[in-house]
């Protein structure tokens, strides 16, 4: 391990340490000064609701050339752009720097052709306020017939309805910039799906690490600090004037099957990163981390299941996942006969791109 790496690509216990040399080099034209909310508590990875992603970033094998560049990343505060043929692993890298680290839960934003930058940082349910806010004059009518509009502040000012913050929820984008002493990782999931004005849409938060929710500041006169919902169930934070200004920059993994092209001005900001397909070697090492050490004897072999994957992968892309189903039907008892072994081939390895893949 190299000593400049803050991400190991396995768990290990001086992760406070590690975070807190990070901290110490941050780039001058890097830093960022949100005032943190005492009272904002990031939930922790050791909650049973994460047992899952703890696994899965626990079973990551990362190569050098990932570790070096995660790091390059995680020192210059800049997104990692992850590209790679489906089913390498692009994905599961961000619960392992999670895991790794100790950051919480990852923060994923799983992209669509119709998302939006407003979609990523935060949700506003205008309707349901209009709605509850007709209810509650309807409510005010029938017992007070006196008090069916809102009273007024001096000077004329409407009276702002408390409870504003009920409505509005940061989405993954906007919890991860809000401002703590550590990262939270966001996963910006299959970016190469989103619609053409989306790179360049982040490229204003990405660079500055804050953004601004005008719902909110509109009424910074009236109610400058308002609580609302973030991404982490059941938690809440605390905004200020409408605007959420990070203090320590997230890690921000964007994922790409290499689907299309990436305008220049989003590729300068972003360190990039190309997980090839992994050998022999490292398929065995990843049923032995999934599965377990048996499972690499069940899959091994001139005959085996690895060899058939590799064999039919010359023809079409395939997943490591696909893999790790057949070992675990073999396991299961299935199609465990070796004239059965082109059954469970064609049931679980079909190609997923290529001549074969219809």
């Amino acid at each position: 391990m190299k000593d400049w790496w803050i991400y190991k690509g396995a768990p290990q216990a001086s992760a406070g340490e590690r975070l807190d040399r990070l901290a110490r080099l941050s780039p001058p034209w890097r830093q960022f000064d949100g005032r943190i909310d005492p009272d904002y508590r990031i939930p922790s990875l050791d909650d049973e609701r994460y047992a899952a992603d703890r696994r899965r970033g626990a079973g990551y094998i990362a190569e050098d050339h990932e570790i070096d560049l995660v790091n390059t990343a995680l020192h210059l505060r800049r997104p990692l752009l992850v590209t790679g043929v489906p089913g390498v692993g692009k994905s599961t890298l961000a619960y392992s720097i999670a895991e790794d680290l100790g950051l919480g839960p990852v923060l994923r934003w799983p992209i669509t052709s119709r998302a939006t930058l407003r979609d990523g940082l935060y949700r506003y349910d205008a309707l349901r306020r209009l709605e509850d806010a007709n209810l509650n004059r309807l409510g005010s009518a029938t017992a007070r017939p006196a008090a069916r509009h809102l009273r007024s502040r001096p000077g004329g000012s409407p009276t702002v309805a408390a409870g504003i913050g009920k409505y509005l929820q940061l989405g993954p984008l906007g919890t991860a910039f809000l401002p703590s002493e550590r990262p939270r990782v966001l996963l910006i999931d299959e970016i190469d799906k989103c619609d053409i004005d989306l790179p360049g849409d982040l490229l204003t938060v990405l660079d500055e690490g804050r953004f601004e929710i005008p719902e909110l500041a509109r009424l910074a006169d009236h109610q400058r600090m308002v609580t609302v919902g973030t991404d982490d169930p059941g938690v809440g934070a605390r905004i200020t004037a409408g605007r959420v200004q990070c203090r320590a920059f997230p890690v921000v993994i964007l994922t790409s099957n290499g689907e299309r092209e990436f305008p220049p001005a989003f590729l300068r900001r972003c360190v990039r990163l190309t997980i090839g397909r992994p050998g022999e070697d490292k398929l065995r090492r990843i049923i032995a981390e999934r599965i377990g050490a048996e499972a690499t004897e069940v899959a091994g072999g001139p005959d085996g299941l690895i060899s058939s994957f590799l064999k039919r992968r010359e023809r079409g892309d395939l997943g490591t996942d696909q893999l790790l189903n057949a070992v675990q039907m073999r396991l299961a008892g299935a199609w465990t006969a070796p004239e059965d072994i082109d059954q469970l081939v064609r049931a679980t390895l079909h190609p997923l791109s290529g001549p074969d893949a219809s």
